[in-house]
């Protein structure tokens, strides 16, 4: 019999994070299933949760299949009308799916939805990856309502109001599943990060919208799996940016957005190499090599891409310079930008 809703957590040896996350879960999300999938982690995260939490169920991977082939091959599994994808770092709050569910419900050509995401360490403040929704520029710098580039801003309940995003945050990602599965799932290529970016870019560019629930509040700690500060964080977003652009962009446009890049990219290595982390300026210029490597290997999804394109013009898209509003106009704030009226 087909659930309404399963809660999906996909874990890789974060069972130092279990006891300190997980009973908010289970106290605010009674009468839903709760999913634990485990990519062959290496500490005792799966007998953790079968001792302490015998109500949640548990798959197990045979190997590390990263974010998204974890989640892929989990979902196969798993029959409910909507996920909720969830990290394992992710503290949440009473009343937390009800909002979500209901605009879900009430409005067919939605697909996608998140919530607020706050900071665990900080909670007054967004939370970098996803804060209030996500945002893209015309150069392909993801940015969210409450957080543009490092700077992020208190919550004041300034940006309370539900609204059409171009992202939602992977660390809570509800979205239907007929879409999910009919829209390819996440894309293995990508390993880790903006994965979910690229399939909420497929969503829109198919006439489907997604949308920020701020009503619904969660508290996410963020780099509970790989450090920010990590080189290994630096390559996958350069050449996972890459990817996204390349299989989503129509060919002219993605010709004189690589050509742009190319020169912002190296910038960005030569930043790095002048506060002293080499490591990182590698990164980059390995993740452009690797991204010209696997062109071949994903130029038919890129071809099906263009083939299921019904609006290659997305309101979401802010046509703007992030770079220039930022280090130029000095605008941190999301507020300060002139996007759609949609957004």
């Amino acid at each position: 019999m087909q659930s309404e809703l399963a809660i999906v957590i996909l874990n890789y040896n974060t069972c130092h994070l279990l006891n300190t996350y997980l009973p908010s879960v289970v106290k605010y999300s009674k009468g839903h299933r709760i999913i634990f999938v485990d990519n062959a982690s290496k500490d005792d995260s799966v007998n953790f949760i079968q001792e302490n939490y015998p109500q949640i169920e548990v798959i197990q991977l045979e190997e590390n299949y990263g974010f998204t082939g974890g989640y892929n091959r989990a979902l196969k599994q798993i029959d409910a009308k909507y996920y909720c994808l969830l990290n394992t770092d992710v503290e949440v709050t009473q009343g937390w799916i009800e909002p979500i569910i209901n605009l879900m419900q009430s409005d067919e050509k939605i697909a996608v939805c998140q919530p607020k995401l706050l900071s665990y360490t900080e909670k007054n403040k967004f939370e970098y990856a996803g804060a209030a929704g996500g945002f893209i520029d015309y150069l392909g710098y993801p940015f969210c309502v409450g957080r543009i580039f490092d700077k992020i801003e208190e919550d004041k309940g300034q940006y309370d109001q539900i609204r059409e995003i171009f992202w939602a945050s992977g660390a809570a990602f509800f979205i239907k599943s007929e879409l999910y599965h009919q829209f390819g799932g996440l894309d293995e290529n990508y390993f880790a990060h903006f994965e979910e970016i690229d399939l909420c870019w497929r969503i829109n560019a198919r006439g489907r919208e997604v949308a920020v629930v701020p009503q619904s509040v969660v508290y996410h700690l963020g780099g509970g799996t790989l450090s920010m500060q990590d080189a290994r964080k630096t390559y996958l977003n350069f050449r996972n940016n890459h990817l996204l652009l390349y299989k989503n962009l129509s060919l002219g446009r993605w010709v004189v957005l690589a050509f742009m890049r190319f020169f912002l990219d190296y910038l960005a290595a030569f930043m790095f190499l002048l506060k002293g982390k080499g490591a990182d300026a590698k990164a980059i210029a390995k993740a452009r090599v690797d991204f010209l490597r696997m062109k071949k290997k994903v130029r038919p999804l890129r071809k099906k891409n263009m083939e299921h394109t019904i609006c290659p013009s997305i309101p979401m898209v802010y046509h703007g310079s992030l770079l220039v509003q930022y280090h130029l106009l000095r605008k941190s704030k999301f507020s300060q930008l002139r996007l759609s009226s949609k957004a």
